[in-house]
């Protein structure tokens, strides 16, 4: 099913979403805004494990990826490779290069246009390749002195950008609980139109729950921004209220359940194919896609807020509800080479109970001295469908629809879409490529998703 727990997740500041303008592959979600779609969210593993990996099915290892750039001569093509990865039983190095060609070939070109009559001499063209705008790199190192204890650090620097980035995380996984520590020098974070800003320094310590059988699940946070949010790509000049500088405490809680209208269970015959020379192993390409079925699920919860020393205009204290429910209708197994999986997932967002309970106050009113509205205040339907084409070959739309009913708006609309083309390895049980490409940023990048639950 899509995944329920974007709803609270998303009220946090770790929730990571796949972008190639950085090189470790992901920024944060803005928190209080609309859910982001499933397909957005970055991967689970590392960017430098994934471009070691999915280096191995690329021409020399190297990765293609579509990001624009400040400087237009740049260009939005980039190709990734990695360049160095020792490694022991406990411990990991990785330094990954990234290369824009487009400014080199433009500069090449220029130079036999120059001068007609004379050959380009090589200490012309040396210049052009040494130009360090064309280059970024990032080394990224991994420690785990304990097998439920991880720390990660890395750093990265971008030839056309003053300045490196920093991050740090801590990862320790308790009996029934995880704890994760987070630092960045800036940080990231992306807002629901699509546009980026960077927090000079994002520090943040959450505990988080495991579900239980009950479908119960708790989180409790603390975070702190410093200094004032700069725009990356943003046309506004006033950054989200979340982005600036404080420290804020939050509490969320919420409950999941999913019922079946029916499921086809998968049994050991169905994964044993007979044939003239014997039998042969033949599971689904993906074991979260191996059982026929329509169900429906939901999540519903809260979350509540305290800021301190904030000398911004917000409120000191906040609470407020969430909730989401899902459709979910699977044909096939995804076994077969052909015509063997369509799957379609709708969930229906309702990412703040508060602003639509205001919205609908307003609306009321003959007029309004406020004129801004929350972006939280409408629901969002999001819709994901998927189909075999081949094989291990499959082709994802996700969108978001927004469910505007007012007349003097565009009423419902598209909010954002997201085309992803996926390759699953069978041996990896529920291991992917996935090629995605998102119009309304006009990025695209290659992630290796394991175990995307």
């Amino acid at each position: 099913m899509a995944r329920l727990r974007t709803a609270m997740d998303s009220a946090f500041w770790d929730l990571d979403l796949a972008t190639p303008r950085v090189l470790d592959g992901n920024a944060k979600a803005i928190p209080g805004e609309p859910f982001p779609m499933d397909g957005a969210r970055a991967s689970r593993a590392l960017r430098i494990q994934q471009v070691s990996l999915l280096g191995n099915g690329f021409p020399l290892g190297i990765i293609p990826s579509l990001s624009p750039t400040s400087s237009k001569d740049l260009g939005s093509f980039s190709l990734q490779s990695l360049l160095l990865k020792p490694s022991t039983s406990n411990w990991w190095l990785g330094l990954i290069g990234q290369f824009r060609p487009k400014k080199l070939i433009s500069s090449i070109k220029a130079e036999f246009k120059s001068d007609e009559a004379e050959f380009p001499s090589f200490k012309d063209v040396a210049k052009h390749i040494l130009d360090k705008s064309l280059y970024s790199f990032g080394l990224t190192t991994q420690l785990s002195p304990t097998p439920s204890t991880s720390i990660k650090w890395s750093t990265e620097g971008h030839g056309e950008k003053k300045g490196r980035r920093h991050k740090m995380m801590l990862f320790h996984k308790l009996p029934y609980h995880d704890i994760t520590f987070e630092a960045a020098w800036p940080q990231l974070f992306v807002d629901h139109k699509g546009q980026y800003w960077d927090v000079p320094e994002s520090i943040s310590l959450d505990l988080l729950s495991l579900v239980s059988e009950s479908g119960l699940r708790y989180r409790l946070g603390l975070h702190k921004s410093s200094d004032h949010p700069l725009a990356v790509n943003a046309t506004s000049h006033d950054p989200p209220a979340a982005l600036l500088p404080g420290l804020c405490a939050k509490a969320a809680f919420s409950y999941e359940k999913s019922m079946d209208f029916w499921r086809q269970r998968e049994k050991r015959e169905d994964i044993i194919e007979r044939t003239d020379r014997g039998l042969f192993w033949r599971p689904s390409y993906d074991v979260r896609l191996n059982e026929p079925h329509s169900a429906i699920s939901g999540i519903i919860g809260g979350t509540c807020a305290a800021w301190f020393g904030d000398r911004q205009k917000r409120s000191p204290l906040s609470a407020d509800l969430f909730g989401s429910v899902c459709y979910t209708f699977q044909h096939g197994c995804f076994r077969k080479f052909y015509g063997d999986l369509t799957r379609v997932d709708a969930r229906l967002d309702i990412c703040s109970a508060s602003a639509i309970a205001k919205r609908v106050l307003n609306s009321f009113k003959s007029s309004s001295s406020d004129n801004t509205e929350d972006p939280a205040s409408h629901p969002r339907l999001n819709l994901i469908f998927q189909q075999q084409v081949a094989g291990p070959i499959a082709v994802r739309l996700d969108s978001r629809i927004l469910l505007d009913s007012s007349s003097d708006k565009r009423g419902p609309h598209v909010e954002d879409f997201i085309c992803s083309l996926t390759y699953s390895f069978r041996l990896l049980e529920s291991g992917k490529a996935v090629f995605w490409y998102s119009p309304k940023r006009k990025e695209g990048m290659v992630e290796l998703r394991l175990f995307e639950f």
